[in-house]
């Protein structure tokens, strides 16, 4: 069975040139949109939060947004190659935090990074490879103006449980394979191309939870650590992120058990079936050996045999056969070889 999903895919608005939305916020409310070289004038403003996404943007791009917000450039050169571990940084007051994402492509899972940069008056979401669009994020922030109204870090917030939430799927599609292939290995042996499949989904898997486990720390930090811009108020919901990362961490665990299961279940199974082959085998050319044991014994041409010159020799030799074998047959069918 392989896994059924569409090819990856970008869903949202089309980005122009890397970037897929800008806005200002006042309050929880969308003002204005605005172009990047705008955005240092908005976020200089007391009260207002900037909220800009992007898209694979070009380093010059990139360049743009560092001198309108003071990046590190180290920060900058992070978004610009991606392929990051997840992490959290800070740069004196501004944050710089990487996730990774994950969506199936056919039969394989596909990841991208999301890199976020936080500081005062300002959020800036950088997307790499696979990865859903965070329109729906926005879109669900606005239409609670009050939560939005809390600032940088309530979206900061948004975006990575979305991120956790967006897992989910990928192990659901993933669980039900798994499924379908522990009922069928207790009905035969698997067939290679089902262990094949098997590896390979225990691959992913342990991808996919290389990719989120770093993700805790991050989590972890967010909701302990003194940083810039995460109020104490929004600990509780970093908290229940870092309780919503264990999970899947969790079930990532116990589907790479079943699948190590299976395979063991598989070879059992696989010996039974060879066990059972080996013993029919043993028990037929047990029954075969005393025909032929007596056909090699007369085969032998002596003169002084008496009873080859018996009457009644060959009934008696038939007879014998069929008796030994008929005993031979009843006793392996009784000990359950045949």
């Amino acid at each position: 069975m392989n896994l059924v999903s569409p090819t990856v895919a970008t869903a949202g608005p089309v980005a122009t040139d890397g970037v897929v939305a800008a806005g200002v916020y006042v309050d929880g409310r969308r003002i204005a949109n605005i172009a990047i070289d705008e955005a240092a004038s908005w976020r200089g403003r007391p009260g207002h939060v900037v909220w800009i996404g992007l898209h694979e943007p070009d380093i010059a791009l990139l360049n743009s947004l560092q001198r309108q917000f003071q990046l590190h450039d180290l920060a900058i050169e992070d978004a610009d190659h991606a392929h990051q571990r997840p992490k959290i940084e800070q740069y004196g007051d501004a944050l710089f935090i990487v996730a990774r994402t994950a969506q199936l492509d056919g039969d394989s899972i596909a990841f991208g990074e999301t890199h976020l940069f936080v500081g005062e008056g300002y959020i800036v979401s950088v997307r790499h490879g696979a990865s859903t669009s965070y329109t729906p994020v926005r879109e669900r922030c606005e239409s609670c103006p009050r939560a939005l109204a809390r600032g940088e870090d309530y979206i900061l917030y948004a975006i990575l449980d979305f991120i956790v939430d967006n897992y989910s799927p990928v192990l659901e599609t993933i669980q039900d394979e798994v499924e379908t292939m522990e009922a069928e290995v207790l009905a035969s042996a698997m067939t290679r191309s089902q262990i094949e499949r098997l590896y390979l989904l225990r691959r992913d898997l342990l991808r996919l939870r290389n990719a989120i486990g770093p993700l805790v720390e991050v989590c972890r930090r967010l909701e302990r650590d003194d940083l810039p811009m995460v109020r104490e108020t929004m600990r509780p919901l970093f908290r229940d992120v870092t309780d919503h990362v264990r999970t899947i961490q969790e079930r990532i665990d116990a589907l790479r058990e079943v699948l190590a299961f299976a395979f063991e279940a598989s070879l059992l199974v696989g010996q039974a079936q060879e066990t059972a082959i080996s013993k029919k085998l043993a028990s037929w050319l047990a029954i075969v050996a005393v025909p032929t044991a007596i056909a090699g014994i007369y085969g032998m041409n002596f003169k002084n045999m008496p009873e080859l010159q018996w009457e009644y020799g060959y009934f008696a030799v038939i007879g014998l056969i069929l008796t030994v074998c008929g005993g031979l047959f009843w006793r392996f069918r009784r000990a359950g070889w045949l």
